[in-house]
């Protein structure tokens, strides 16, 4: 089954992103910053990270706490230790997901489990609708060979994190952000297409290669917000070498956001209440997994 594509849309604008530091000294490409939350809603914040220099990422993130919205992380290559305040952990590895619904509040760490080769992967946040920001938290990890993927005609190899593309079912399916989030490696000349809902917030990010969307080439490093031009049912991709990229689409959810760092809530009380949880130890119970 093919995504029929016969509108496609184009790109808006392309973006560098900013090179930051977070955690206990790890550097990353921050590509969907804070100034795109609105544009980009319900998606609030991409980092993409690499580096085969240990010194770039061995220091991980540390325990840290989160409220109000959902993790994505997927690592391309690289070994990572996950640990939570009720005592659970897991191991992504080359190719794996997590899926963390922070809801009313986890603790969690995240550090490499490696000290040399290298690192790389995306971590994307994920807005929750109003009335499930305080839901009991909740995750998942998937190991590489769990993520569901398929091969198109055209050469293309895609894992389907969330959502589904070309009758595939994603690991992962939410129902009132409904995002979707594939990973696609494409060989040069090959075209890709998919389907997106008129409404959606979209937006590629190219870390192998170069892809042209609408005759507008995207390279290496670069997030391409795709235009919500009334009409259009997708977009089509076009490699320039052999490539790969990711590809984020989602319902927005138009409610208020309020973020003050790793909380994300919807109004100025409902921080001040998060932070003060935080600081009385009541945020960090038992996530189900």
């Amino acid at each position: 089954m093919t995504d029929q594509v016969t509108t496609p849309r184009s790109i808006e604008r392309i973006i560098q992103g900013q090179a930051v530091m977070d955690g206990a000294g790890v550097k990353i490409n921050r590509v969907l910053t804070q100034t795109l939350q609105r544009r980009l809603d319900p998606f609030l914040m991409l980092d993409n990270f690499g580096s085969d220099q240990a010194n770039d990422y061995i220091a991980g993130f540390p325990s840290h706490p989160h409220r109000g919205f959902e993790t994505v992380t997927y690592m391309i290559e690289g070994r990572m230790r996950h640990k939570d305040s009720a005592g659970n952990e897991g191991l992504l590895t080359n190719g794996g997901v997590q899926w963390m619904t922070a809801g009313r509040g986890v603790i969690h760490s995240e550090m490499p489990e490696q000290e040399d080769g290298v690192m790389e992967g995306f971590q994307l946040w994920l807005n929750l609708p109003a009335k499930d920001k305080m839901r009991a938290p909740w995750y998942r990890d998937f190991n590489g060979a769990d993520v569901p993927a398929f091969e198109t005609p055209a050469g293309a190899k895609v894992k389907v994190i969330a959502g589904r593309s070309h009758g595939v079912d994603g690991a992962v399916q939410r129902e009132v952000t409904e995002p979707l989030y594939l990973d696609v490696h494409l060989p040069k000349g090959a075209t890709f297409s998919q389907t997106l809902p008129e409404g959606h917030n979209a937006f590629t990010f190219t870390y192998r290669g170069s892809v042209t969307i609408d005759g507008k080439a995207v390279a290496t490093g670069r997030m391409a917000i795709l235009a919500n031009t009334k009409g259009t049912d997708g977009v089509v991709i076009k490699a320039d070498e052999d490539s790969r990229f990711i590809l984020i689409a989602g319902q927005p959810l138009n409610e208020p956001i309020a973020q003050y760092g790793p909380f994300v809530m919807n109004t100025q009380a409902e921080l001040h209440a998060a932070v003060d949880d935080f600081r009385a130890g009541r945020l960090g119970e038992e996530a189900q997994v």
